[in-house]
């Protein structure tokens, strides 16, 4: 039987762990990968040269990369100096050089998937250096992730500067793939960059993927503050087009007073209620959390098997 072809679109760290388990079934994984971050070492360089966000980037070949650990260590190194490399990461700058010689990030990433050994494909949405504008509640416009992020006013929608559109491949890869699934992380700022793309909902609405959305567990400040379940699902359904979300994953077990009260008080991010009542679609609901540190995260390992039971069915 052949491998079920799977692309994941996302950002950020919830993708990367996502990924991490992922790469241990028996997947053809194609990651797709949102390219709007402007903060930090990635700012910086879009600035200088000109390019797509590659910090998102550097963490999925981390996370696919079958000597994640060694290589993890090497890409994610952080340079702390008085110079002009200070905040830079080994793998942004490589990410950087590669997308100089061969033209595209696109053409940069094959190459540097050959070294990391991969188990899967890597494609960043768009080769375009594209900025992401945020629409907030009081009517004001803000230009540029970081600047989105660091807000404390609700995002209403978002939208991208440019008339953008995505690569062929990840066209190509959405149109002929056997589940689209939407992993966690930020709604506004990692998952929902990657459906502004007029070319991506039509390219979904012609496949005969399932689309699968694995929610959060923890509200985003300034994103989904007092959100449930269903609201994360109608969110993103509102940018998809005739296709929507058909299962969704959510957490069932229980997370401890004490981690909760930490996260209300240090990081103001409360628990998403997963409100049965309102969600019509297929709901998994699985023991998924994973503790490190007194930090929430999804077991990837879990993820993955859910993931596998579903389109085994």
């Amino acid at each position: 039987m052949n491998d079920k072809k799977i692309v994941v679109l996302g950002g950020g760290s919830g993708q990367s762990v996502l990924l991490s388990g992922l790469k241990k079934f028996p997947f053809d994984i194609t990651a797709v990968v949102s390219v709007c971050d402007d903060g930090k070492s990635t700012g910086k360089l879009r600035e200088e040269f000109n390019v797509p966000a590659m910090g998102d980037i550097r963490r999925v070949l981390i996370s696919l990369s079958e000597t994640e650990d060694i290589i993890g260590e090497l890409v994610n190194y952080r340079f702390s100096t008085n110079g002009n490399f200070d905040g830079h990461t080994v793998g942004n700058i490589i990410l950087t050089a590669l997308t100089d010689i061969y033209g595209s990030m696109s053409e940069g990433i094959k190459h540097i998937t050959k070294i990391l050994n991969l188990k899967g494909t890597v494609l960043p949405l768009t080769d375009e250096n594209v900025t992401l504008m945020g629409e907030m509640e009081d009517g004001s416009i803000i230009e540029g992730e970081h600047n989105i992020t660091l807000s404390d006013k609700k995002i209403k929608r978002v939208f991208y500067k440019e008339d953008t559109l995505a690569n062929k491949e990840v066209i190509k890869k959405i149109k002929d793939c056997d589940a689209i699934i939407l992993s966690m992380g930020s709604v506004f700022t990692s998952i929902i960059p990657n459906l502004l793309c007029r070319n991506v909902i039509n390219a979904i609405d012609k496949s005969n993927a399932r689309i699968i959305y694995i929610c959060n567990m923890m509200s985003q400040p300034g994103e989904t503050d007092g959100f449930k379940v269903s609201d994360h699902i109608n969110l993103l359904n509102s940018y998809l087009g005739k296709k929507k979300i058909d299962t969704v994953i959510t957490n069932s077990a229980t997370v401890s007073k004490k981690i909760q009260k930490k996260y209300e008080t240090l990081e103001q991010k409360d628990l998403i209620k997963v409100d049965d009542e309102n969600i019509k679609i297929k709901n998994v609901k699985k023991p998924l959390l994973k503790i490190e540190d007194e930090m929430i995260r999804h077991d990837s390992l879990k993820l993955g098997l859910e993931i596998m039971n579903i389109l085994a069915e």
